[in-house]
C-alpha cells in the first residue's frame, strides 16, 4: 500500500477550524468589518409560481450580505424541486439532481448524501454535512463519529427510532463546516424530509446544524442540553429540538461525552413521555 501523503497545510487550517467553531468560537479578526449575525440571516423566497405545483407561504428573502453569496435563484429552485417529492424516495432523487449548491463542485467526490433511519421514524437527528466516508458510501454518519453517534443511540434505546440526516447534502471542502448559504440552499429539502418523516422532535447534532435550524448565534457549549422550538420557514411545522455535542468533538473531547450522555437520556425520556391531553 502506497504511504498517505501529509495533509495539505490548507487542509490542516480548514480542520482546526472546524474544531473551534464546533467548540463555539464564531468570531474572528478581518481587515474589514463584516455582520455576522446579519450574514447568518437567508429566508427562502416564495417559488416561482407553476401550473399545478404546490408553493409554501414564506417570508421575502433578504438581500444577500456582504461577503455572502446571492442564492436566492438556488432556495426558489430547491423549494420548486422539494414541493413535487410527495415519498422520501423522491425527495432523495430530486437533491441527486439539483445543481444549485455549490458544494456538489467543490468538495463531493461521488454523490449526493441525504439520509438513512426509519422512515417514519419518531425523531430525527440532523448533523451538519457528510465527511469522507459518508461522500464514499453515500450515507451520512457512517465513518468514526458516525460509529460513536450509532453506539450512543443503541445504548439509549434510539436505535430503531431515528431518521439520520444533515444540513447539507454534500461534503464541504476539507471537510470544513459548511456555510450559512450553503445550509440555506439545501434547507427546502430538509424541511422536506421532516414533512414527509414526521418526527416527535429534532436532535441537533453539533453547533453548525443547531444554528442553522434555531437561528441562534450561540456557540454549541452553549445551546446544548437545552430544549428549542424549531419552525418550518411558512410556520406550518413546529417540533421540539435539543441541541447537543458532535460525536467528532466527543472523539477529540472524550471527557465531554457525559454531557452528550445526559443529553440523550433527556430527549429518550421526553420521546417516552405519555401524551398528556390539553
Amino acid at each position: 500500500m502506497p504511504p498517505v501523503a501529509d495533509p495539505s497545510p490548507r487542509l490542516l487550517a480548514e480542520s482546526l477550524l472546524a474544531f473551534w467553531a464546533e467548540a463555539g468560537v464564531d468570531a474572528m479578526l478581518l481587515d474589514e468589518p463584516l455582520d455576522r449575525i446579519e450574514a447568518g440571516k437567508f429566508v427562502p423566497p416564495p417559488p416561482p409560481g407553476r401550473a399545478g405545483q404546490p408553493s409554501a407561504s414564506v417570508s421575502p428573502i433578504r438581500p444577500a450580505a456582504a461577503g455572502q453569496p446571492d442564492v436566492s435563484a438556488a432556495i426558489a429552485e430547491a423549494q420548486a424541486l422539494a414541493a413535487q417529492a410527495k415519498t422520501l424516495e423522491e425527495l432523495a432523487e430530486r437533491i441527486a439532481g439539483f445543481e444549485g449548491c455549490a458544494l456538489r463542485h467543490e468538495g463531493a467526490a461521488t454523490r449526493a448524501v441525504f439520509a438513512r433511519g426509519r422512515p417514519d421514524a419518531p425523531l430525527m437527528v440532523i448533523g451538519e454535512g457528510p465527511g469522507a466516508d459518508e461522500d464514499r458510501q453515500g450515507e451520512p454518519f457512517v465513518g468514526r463519529a458516525g460509529q460513536l453517534l450509532d453506539r450512543m443511540l443503541a445504548a439509549a434505546g434510539l436505535t430503531e427510532r431515528a431518521f439520520i440526516t444533515n444540513t447539507v447534502f454534500w461534503r464541504p471542502p476539507g471537510n470544513r463546516t459548511p456555510t450559512p448559504a450553503e445550509q440555506a440552499v439545501c434547507a427546502p429539502f430538509l424541511e422536506r424530509a421532516i414533512a414527509l418523516v414526521e418526527p416527535k422532535m429534532l436532535l441537533l447534532v453539533g453547533g453548525a446544524s443547531a444554528k442553522a435550524m434555531l437561528k441562534r448565534e450561540e456557540g454549541i457549549l452553549s445551546l446544548r442540553g437545552r430544549w428549542f422550538e424549531w419552525r418550518s420557514a411558512d410556520g406550518a411545522l413546529e417540533l421540539p429540538a435539543l441541541p447537543t455535542l458532535h460525536p467528532a468533538f466527543l472523539l477529540r473531547q472524550p471527557a465531554a461525552k457525559k454531557r452528550a450522555w445526559a443529553d440523550l437520556l433527556t430527549l429518550a425520556e421526553r420521546l417516552d413521555r405519555p401524551h398528556r391531553p390539553e
